[in-house]
């Protein structure tokens, strides 16, 4: 992730992310579904890095509450079973829309802060 240097930006970067992790998550189990370990390897992948199992096995819980991750114990070659998530039919209607959503915020956000005309300032 690319960082912001200073408390305040360290702050709003949290802030953006919070707002964002599930709809990460959900895109990167429509790719593959995947354990938790995982799932923290691919946000760190993904420049995500910062986030930890602390973040992702509670906020994975409450998907699957909300009906938009399923999850399955899987055998593991090298240890016990482990959970394997993936997503729901209602997770891939869910991250559609948080998807579009997202690109209409992009947008919306990006025109704010872009100066798109010349004001002589």
């Amino acid at each position: 992730m690319v960082a912001v240097e200073g408390s305040e930006g360290d702050d709003r970067q949290t802030q953006l992310l919070r707002g964002a992790l599930d709809m990460c998550l959900l895109a990167l189990l429509d790719r593959e579904p995947a354990h938790g370990y995982e799932l923290v390897r691919r946000l760190d992948d993904a420049g995500l890095a910062g986030v930890g199992y602390g973040t992702v096995y509670p906020l994975l819980t409450r998907l699957r509450r909300l009906g938009l991750v399923t999850d399955v114990m899987q055998e593991s070659r090298s240890g016990p079973p482990r959970k394997v998530y993936a997503l729901s039919g209602e997770g891939r209607r869910r991250l559609a829309a948080w998807k579009q959503q997202w690109r209409t915020f992009v947008d919306t956000v990006d025109a704010a802060i872009t100066d798109t005309h010349t004001t002589g300032r």
